[in-house]
């Protein structure tokens, strides 16, 4: 398809309005919806739309992909993007694209709120005094200086909570199923056996892959140490929330902060539902880790940029699903963008369609990545339908754009 750069674009999950301004100032048609939909309503709006924005709620799967004939690209306005199938997503061709550092110091910032408050039993003396009891007692309150802190899963967020938990006087253990380098004196465990053995506080940082699904439960609980402390600002399906209450209830475990969920309510102000409710020594918040106006600012900017130069320059930098390729703008004339099976002979078997038309390549660069090659090609204003319905039949072809 020829691709003239306008586009209607799709935000769900009342995503920052600095990225509805920065498609409104391109021409673009923006709608905003401030909530997730479901499978079923999205499938009934994606129609038209070349752009889609979504937040962590919003599943898109691959009956969705299939019903998205003019989708070019997907952008997960948060860090992780298991919500989407990204194996579908290549295969139609579609670039997947998110924000994995905007929002991580405002995710580790909660954390070390949330740690904080647990230790010093915060939560407690705070319903305690609007309860009018004067409880001025040091029974049970920590300072975090000299605690054990065990991050489970050192990517993003939990090394930079490494290093701010180490300049508060903490004593950092991380375990991680990849290697990592440890940064200033944290100490890697081989195995999470070991870090629950010695952590103080252990806190969750890993991403929702369908591996991940109820890694933490009565097992991992129990191994704690007694009177610990937990917090998951990951995925809500990574834990067994019916263990942790257990554990809570028991007094194993003193406090607990989560702000991921199971199962999480569509839109604000919709009614919230978990067996942890109603337990003084938790902490529970709605999916806020990443939503602070800084952060939130930011990502609808960094993603928003992304997906509006993919979509006019056909650049794939930082897309978590196609090969990274980027060509400097590429003025008069057209840029090809070819997403194709990564076989022999491609670039050779382009070039020779090209030559055959007697079109002139201005710029040219390609990547592959796994099963896909991605090539972009910038080529004088003059070439024929033949020649792209000649390109688009070649047997490698995912999806051919031509950029105007």
């Amino acid at each position: 398809m020829i691709d003239d750069g306008k586009a209607r674009v799709l935000l769900l999950e009342n995503i920052h309005p600095d990225a509805v301004a920065r498609f409104e100032s391109e021409g673009y048609v923006v709608e905003s919806v401030s909530s997730a939909l479901d499978e079923e309503e999205l499938i009934s709006r994606i129609e038209g739309v070349s752009l889609l924005g979504i937040r962590s709620k919003t599943k898109v799967t691959a009956r969705v992909i299939e019903a998205a004939k003019d989708l070019a690209a997907i952008g997960a306005f948060c860090i992780g993007t298991d919500q989407i199938d990204q194996v579908a997503a290549s295969e139609a061709g579609i670039a997947v694209f998110n924000a994995p550092f905007s929002n991580t110091r405002s995710v580790v910032e909660l954390a070390l709120a949330e740690i904080i408050a647990l230790t010093r039993r915060l939560t407690e003396k705070n319903n305690g005094m609007h309860a009018g009891i004067w409880d001025k007692a040091a029974d049970g309150s920590h300072e975090v200086r000299g605690r054990r802190l065990g991050i489970v899963g050192y990517g993003n967020i939990g090394t930079q909570l490494s290093v701010l938990a180490e300049a508060l006087g903490m004593r950092v253990y991380f375990y991680d199923s990849a290697d990592k380098l440890s940064l200033g004196n944290a100490r890697r465990c081989s195995t999470l056996n070991e870090l629950l053995d010695v952590a103080d506080i252990v806190t969750i940082h890993v991403d929702g892959r369908p591996g991940n699904s109820g890694f933490f439960g009565d097992e991992q609980f129990a191994r704690m140490k007694p009177g610990s402390i937990f917090l998951n600002l990951s995925r809500g399906l990574v834990i067994d929330h019916d263990a942790l209450r257990r554990h809570l209830e028991s007094g194993h475990i003193a406090g607990a902060a989560v702000d991921v969920f199971p199962v999480e309510p569509k839109g604000r102000g919709d009614e919230f539902q978990s067996g942890l409710r109603g337990l003084p020594n938790v902490i529970l918040t709605p999916h806020i880790g990443g939503s602070t106006e800084e952060a939130q600012a930011d990502i609808g900017a960094f993603v928003s940029n992304k997906l509006a130069t993919y979509l006019t320059e056909g650049n794939t930098t930082l897309s978590v699903n196609l090969p990274s390729v980027a060509l400097p703008p590429h003025g008069d004339g057209h840029r090809l963008v070819y997403l194709h099976r990564n076989t022999p002979g491609v670039l050779a078997q382009v070039n020779s369609v090209l030559a055959e038309h007697s079109v002139n390549v201005e710029g040219q660069l390609l990547a592959t990545k796994g099963e896909y090659g991605y090539l972009l090609t910038d080529i004088g204003i003059d070439f024929t339908s033949e020649l792209i319905n000649q390109l688009a039949a070649l047997p490698q072809t995912v999806r051919l754009r031509v950029i105007a």
